[in-house]
């Protein structure tokens, strides 16, 4: 992923070894919605060619949620995880 010149733009600050990691909400299970995006089903391009496993210890604090705090929290955990040296794609 980091070889895709949009992915690198986004996340200048990246810091080697940290991961590339993708922020997106949904309203299904993340185990299988990570299966529908790996499935291409409404999939994100980068989820599709290079996700690996999710990474629960991120977001699972942060579930259920009414939509409303979902859409806001989508943004300020990418802001977050990219202040901490992640490189984040957000959809």
């Amino acid at each position: 992923m980091w070889n895709e010149p949009r992915f690198r733009k986004a996340n200048p600050d990246h810091r080697l070894g940290m991961p590339l990691v993708y922020v997106g909400m949904t309203g299904t299970d993340p185990d299988r919605r990570f299966d529908q995006h790996k499935a291409g089903i409404r999939a994100n391009r980068f989820v599709f060619r290079y996700g690996v496993r999710l990474l629960p210890a991120l977001y699972e604090v942060y579930n259920p949620m009414p939509y409303r705090a979902a859409c806001e929290m989508e943004v300020e955990l990418a802001i977050a995880l990219r202040e901490a040296g992640y490189a984040v794609w957000q959809a």
